[in-house]
């Protein structure tokens, strides 16, 4: 990622730093900076619908199914 692709600036990460009372050496901004906008880009990407998988393939994997969901101990204090 460059310097131009960045979400989050150096000048961001020395601002949150200092408001955080934190000191940070150069790199340490610079390297903060590309981590928290990777981050970033990938929160805010776009949703990409894929195929999911088999109900079938799935509740057969569960240690306890029930039809088509899956069985799981009562909660205390939760009716039957």
């Amino acid at each position: 990622m460059s310097e131009t692709e960045r979400l989050i600036s150096p000048g961001d990460v020395r601002h949150v730093a200092r408001l955080a009372r934190l000191a940070l050496e150069d790199d340490e901004i610079g390297r903060y900076a590309s981590q928290l906008s990777a981050i970033l880009e990938h929160v805010l990407r776009d949703d990409v619908v894929t195929a999911s998988l088999d109900r079938a393939t799935v509740l057969a994997q569960a240690p306890l199914a029930e039809g088509d969901c899956f069985q799981v101990p009562r909660i205390m204090g939760e009716a039957p």
